[in-house]
C-alpha cells in the first residue's frame, strides 16, 4: 500500500507516491538543504513550534521526500517536517529518495503548497508564473498539471499586473484576494491605489467595490486616458472638488456635489442596506 503526502497530491503526481519498493532511510539534518524551487517565502513559526513538539514526542510519521545533489541532498516534499525537527535538536529525519526532473521538482512544491493551501495569492502567482516561463508552458498546460482550472491560473496571474504597493497588501493578507481581482481591472494605477485604501478601511466589501467599479466606468472615471480625466478636473470648481474630498473622508463613500448658480445638490452614495443605515445615524447624530 502506497503513502500518499497530501490531499490530491499522489494523483496529480504519481511518481510522489511511496510505495513498497521505496525504502526509507534516515538522512542527517546537516545533509539537506531547502527546495530552491520552493514558492512558499514565509513559514508560519508557531505551526513549526507545535510540529516540533509533535515530533519531539512521537518522531517524524511521514518521511520527507528528497533527491541526491553534490554534497548531499535536496527537500522536495517535507520542509516544514525538516524545520521542526530542526527545532526539536533531531539529528536525523526519515526520508525517501527519488528521481526527479527540475521541472518535477518545481511543479511538486507548488501543487503540495497550494492543495494545502500554505501559499498567499502572490506566492501563488509567481510560483505560477515561474512554471510557465522556465518551462514554456500555457496556462492550460499548466491546469492540467496543478489540478486547477484555466480560469483560476488565469485570476492568479493577473494579480501580477497590480503595482507593486498593492501587491505587498496582498501579500500581508491586509487585501483580500477577492478585492485584489476587482481592482486589476481598473487601468488608472492612481485609482487602483485609491480604492485599496477604500478597502483596507473596511469601506467596501467585494460585491460594493464592483459596484464602486461599475459606476465610475460608467462616469468615465479610473478608465478613461489620464488627459481626459485631466481636462475634466480642471472644468470643476477646485473649491467644489475640495468640499467633496472632505465629506468623502468623513463619510467613507462617495460624493458627489452638483453646483449650478449658487445652488444644487449632494449625493452620497451607498451600497447595501447596512451601508444605507450607518449613513443615516451618522446625519441624523449630526442634526441632533
Amino acid at each position: 500500500m502506497s503513502k500518499r503526502l497530501g490531499k490530491g497530491l499522489g494523483a496529480l503526481i504519481p511518481e510522489l507516491e511511496i510505495g513498497e519498493e521505496d525504502k526509507v532511510i534516515e538522512i542527517p539534518l546537516n545533509q539537506l538543504r531547502p527546495n530552491p524551487y520552493q514558492p512558499r517565502k514565509h513559514f508560519n513559526e508557531d505551526s513549526i513550534q507545535e510540529l516540533a513538539s509533535s515530533i519531539k514526542e512521537h518522531g517524524v510519521i511521514q518521511p520527507i521526500i528528497v533527491r541526491t545533489v553534490l554534497k548531499g541532498y535536496e527537500i522536495i516534499a517535507g520542509e516544514r517536517r525538516y524545520r521542526a525537527s530542526q527545532v526539536s535538536g533531531m539529528a536525523t529525519i526519515p526520508a525517501v529518495v527519488k528521481k526527479l526532473s527540475d521541472q518535477q521538482v518545481m511543479e511538486i512544491a507548488l501543487i503540495e503548497n497550494v492543495q494545502r493551501e500554505d501559499l498567499n495569492a502572490m506566492e501563488v502567482a509567481v510560483a505560477y508564473q515561474s512554471i510557465i516561463d522556465q518551462f514554456s508552458l500555457t496556462q492550460e498546460e499548466l491546469s492540467v498539471k496543478v489540478g486547477k482550472s484555466r480560469s483560476h491560473i488565469a485570476n492568479f496571474l493577473r494579480l501580477l499586473h497590480l503595482p507593486e504597493s498593492i501587491k505587498q497588501h496582498v501579500s500581508r493578507g491586509t487585501l483580500s484576494m477577492g478585492h485584489a481581482r476587482a481592482i486589476v481591472g481598473v487601468k488608472d494605477d492612481k485609482v487602483k491605489k485609491e480604492l485599496t485604501e477604500s478597502c483596507m478601511n473596511g469601506q467596501w466589501s467585494v460585491r460594493q467595490l464592483e459596484e464602486e467599479i461599475k459606476r465610475r466606468e460608467e462616469l468615465g472615471s479610473g478608465t478613461e486616458d489620464k488627459e481626459k480625466q485631466k481636462a475634466k478636473d480642471k472644468k470643476k470648481d477646485p473649491y467644489i472638488h475640495q468640499f467633496e474630498e472632505q465629506l468623502q473622508d468623513h463619510y467613507r463613500t462617495t460624493v458627489k456635489i452638483k453646483h449650478q448658480n449658487y445652488k444644487g445638490k449632494i449625493e452620497l452614495m451607498y451600497y447595501s442596506k447596512d451601508d444605507l443605515e450607518r449613513l443615516l445615524e451618522m446625519l441624523q447624530g449630526q442634526s441632533s
